[in-house]
């Protein structure tokens, strides 16, 4: 099982903290507790969608925008 970390509570991506595989459950570990099924490949460092986000919303990592959804992303989901 990969791991991915949460920063803030008010998140909805968590970063991985190792590559992971579609298919795979990611353990989610500091302001978030439980798993996530993978929906794609997502690598080391890369962002994954905690929750589905719709197109137009803001992606929120560190409690702040980091930018916008240019398309629906569902959880699980690699977002670049």
């Amino acid at each position: 099982m990969t791991r991915a970390i949460v920063l803030h509570p008010t998140d909805n991506v968590a970063t991985l903290l190792a590559d992971g595989r579609a298919g795979q459950d990611c353990a989610l570990e500091g302001e978030a507790d439980g798993t996530l099924c993978l929906a794609d490949d997502v690598g080391f460092g890369h962002k994954v969608a905690l929750c589905d986000i719709a197109a137009g919303d803001r992606v929120i990592k560190y409690g702040a925008p980091i930018g916008g959804a240019t398309q629906a992303i569902a959880s699980g989901r690699h977002v670049h």
